[in-house]
């Protein structure tokens, strides 16, 4: 609504500006009609005093004409009277210093002696003749033909106030600007009821989608917690009881004599307990909560497992206080970042020696507030940071970048060719935050 408000606002100003501009134009044309009506009246009672005696220069003539002049047509809100000949010399004007001067005369002057017509418009006073005119800004200027008795044709030119144009845009605009103004402003009224029930059903529709969206998200951690369920019940008990089989089959062997058979029976079980720890893993993928219920700790040393089964030498430094001092959403952050760290173990170092260490920060470089710090380092080949970030096979270490930095913690990645790689998190949990776990 306050966007609606600002919007009429805006506009009003522009119609009314818009109707300023329409109404000058259309009082100066109405006020150049009427000067051109008033020139044509004065023009017949110039018409008769008009004597060849002028034209020849006879003083006493001149006195007559301009008695006619100051009576009959300066007091009609008239500036300037001039009377000129086809040759543009001026044989009368209120202004005595004009007399007798020759001015080229304006296409339209030309024209209105050919035409025989009134000629007006609005005088921008630029023209050389009008020097005695220019104290007072624009003027109303309007020309026709007048004939001597001898027959020859002169130019009768008066300059009017360019008042009345002011008044009547005046006039005008109020009564332009009143009724739109008024237009407008009932059209909003009409339309407010309209427009608020428009609103209303949009912020109907917002909500049913926010319902909607969290219809689907519950969906689908029901489904992840289902699909989770299913394989912790399901195929990591058989996995965890098959191990524990073969791994007394192992024994069996071994106490009957039979050592290379218990020897791959044991690798045999060693096998299953490393899928196993990768089921556990990817259970902790599907559905995060879990850490809420097993702990970091556990889910820990389940991500180094695979690491053990393959011959690498893996220590795990976390106290269960410090975990526990961690909020839900640090704690998934804490694992995120070890589970990438120890991905790109398996995939890219070759390495033979892995730590993973959880433990706070001195206060002298925690600042204020507890801080905590995960580092995961390995021995294994290295690469180059810089060049790592780009590679499409690196996706994983921009992601939990990003995560890190909405977080607000901090992750540095420290790697060179054949130096192996330590990766730093350190974060500060938020103890008011729930992460949205339950």
């Amino acid at each position: 609504m306050l966007e609606l408000a600002v919007t009429a606002l805006v506009v009003l100003g522009l119609v009314l500006a818009a109707t300023s501009v329409a109404a000058s134009r259309l009082a100066e044309r109405e006020a150049v009609n009427d000067a051109a009506n008033t020139a044509n009246v004065l023009a017949g009672v110039v018409q008769p005093a008009i004597t060849d005696g002028l034209l020849a220069g006879d003083p006493a003539a001149y006195q007559a004409f301009d008695k006619v002049i100051r009576d009959s047509v300066l007091p009609n809100r008239i500036v300037r009277v001039k009377l000129w000949t086809a040759d543009g010399m001026v044989v009368y004007a209120d202004e005595q210093r004009l007399v007798g001067q020759r001015f080229p005369l304006g296409a339209d002057q030309q024209e209105a002696l050919r035409s025989k017509q009134t000629r007006a418009e609005v005088s921008e006073l630029d023209r050389t003749e009008n020097e005695y005119e220019r104290y007072g800004g624009k003027l109303l200027e309007v020309y026709r033909p007048v004939w001597a008795p001898s027959g020859q044709v002169l130019l009768f030119e008066v300059y009017g106030e360019y008042t009345p144009v002011r008044d009547r845009t005046d006039d005008l605009w109020r009564g332009l600007a009143g009724l739109i103004a008024s237009g407008l402003l009932l059209l909003l009224v009409l339309l407010a009821p309209i427009l608020w029930r428009v609103l209303d059903r949009l912020r109907d529709a917002q909500r049913q989608r926010e319902q909607l969206l969290q219809r689907a998200v519950d969906a689908s951690d029901a489904e992840r917690r289902r699909i989770a369920a299913t394989i912790h019940d399901g195929p990591v008990q058989e996995l965890v009881a098959s191990s524990l089989a073969i791994t007394g089959a192992a024994q069996q062997a071994s106490a009957a004599g039979q050592s290379g058979l218990a020897e791959d029976i044991r690798e045999a079980a060693a096998t299953v307990r490393s899928g196993v720890a990768s089921l556990r893993s990817l259970l902790v993928d599907i559905y995060p909560d879990r850490l809420a219920d097993a702990g970091l700790l556990a889910a820990l040393v389940d991500l180094v497992g695979p690491l053990r089964s393959r011959g690498v030498t893996t220590h795990v430094e976390v106290d269960r206080a410090d975990v526990e001092a961690l909020d839900p959403a640090s704690q998934r952050l804490v694992y995120a970042v070890a589970r990438e760290a120890l991905a790109n173990v398996v995939k890219h170092s070759g390495a033979c020696t892995v730590s993973v260490a959880l433990h706070p920060v001195p206060p002298s470089a925690a600042g204020a507030r507890a801080a905590y710090e995960l580092v995961v380092s390995d021995n294994g080949r290295g690469f180059d940071v810089d060049t790592g970030r780009a590679k499409p096979g690196h996706l994983g270490l921009r992601m939990v970048t990003d995560l890190a930095r909405d977080h607000g913690a901090l992750l540095q990645l420290a790697s060179a060719p054949g130096q192996g790689t330590r990766w730093r998190l350190v974060l500060t949990p938020d103890d008011t935050d729930d992460g949205g776990m339950p």
